[in-house]
């Protein structure tokens, strides 16, 4: 049980990443606090852990309002005790073209993806310091570390990986670990849209893939068990890449290349 004895807060947790990370955590031993917009998404996934004689609790929020998260926080201790563990996952993703994106886009897309991993961590800082111990897992994108369009969600992106890196030196002292997972694409709800659309979209995109997949939940939930166990204990201000291989390098590419 690689984190009993640990509480953990997962921003974004009704469903996705943080649905699959939440399971996960919990399997392993965590007190839960599911933190999600979406209420009924924070209760069912809270549902299926303690259906599964996990411990959990649902808390609606929204990541951009820290009075929000200081409540879940303080709920959250006052529920399993304290939180040592915090998964910065809540995104969105809108708008591209930045000729075409309005204002009101950008700044809705930074302010949830960014702001929101700084809002999380400042809201559960004290009590970590307190502590003397706790472990913060952001997540990033591969968006964050090359130019593939979205450019409100990837400069968003890019900014989590920093911000993560300063909360490791910072805080290293005070016995707090922050490291940043990279995903590649992950199948997960917010591509439904665009499944029902473009049912193969999935196919076409793992041909870039060296594993020739694009990612599941879980693939991102096992990374972020292993950055928030004690497995982990003397790594900090990593950026962690679970992409499939795609940022190693673009075989397809070398292939036009030499014909």
């Amino acid at each position: 049980m690689q984190l009993e004895h640990h509480t953990a807060l997962i921003t974004g947790g009704g469903s996705g990443i943080g649905r699959a990370t939440a399971l996960r955590f919990a399997g392993e031993g965590a007190a839960v606090a599911v933190f999600d917009r979406h209420e009924t998404a924070a209760r069912a996934v809270a549902g299926e852990i303690e259906a599964a004689g996990g411990r959990a609790m649902p808390l609606q929020g929204d990541v951009t309002d820290l009075v929000s998260l200081e409540g879940a926080v303080a709920a959250t201790h006052e529920r399993f005790g304290p939180v040592s563990v915090l998964v910065a996952n809540a995104a969105i993703s809108e708008g591209d073209d930045p000729l075409t994106i309005s204002e009101e886009t950008w700044d809705r897309t930074v302010n949830i993806v960014l702001k929101g991993v700084f809002l999380s961590a400042k809201a559960v800082l004290p009590g970590m310091i307190e502590s003397g111990r706790g472990a913060i897992v952001t997540i990033s994108s591969v968006n964050g570390q090359t130019g593939i369009g979205e450019e409100p969600y990837s400069a968003a992106k890019a900014g989590v990986i920093n911000l993560t890196q300063n909360l490791a030196t910072r805080y290293g002292p005070k016995g707090i670990r922050a490291n940043c997972i990279a995903p590649g694409t992950v199948q997960t709800p917010i591509w439904h849209e665009r499944v029902d659309r473009d049912p193969a979209v999935f196919e076409r995109i793992a041909r870039w893939y060296p594993l020739g997949r694009v990612g599941q939940p879980e693939d991102i939930a096992s990374a972020a068990l292993f950055l928030a166990s004690d497995e982990a204990a003397w790594i900090t201000g990593a950026v962690l890449n679970v992409d499939g291989g795609l940022m190693a390098g673009i075989p397809h590419f070398g292939t036009e290349l030499t014909g």
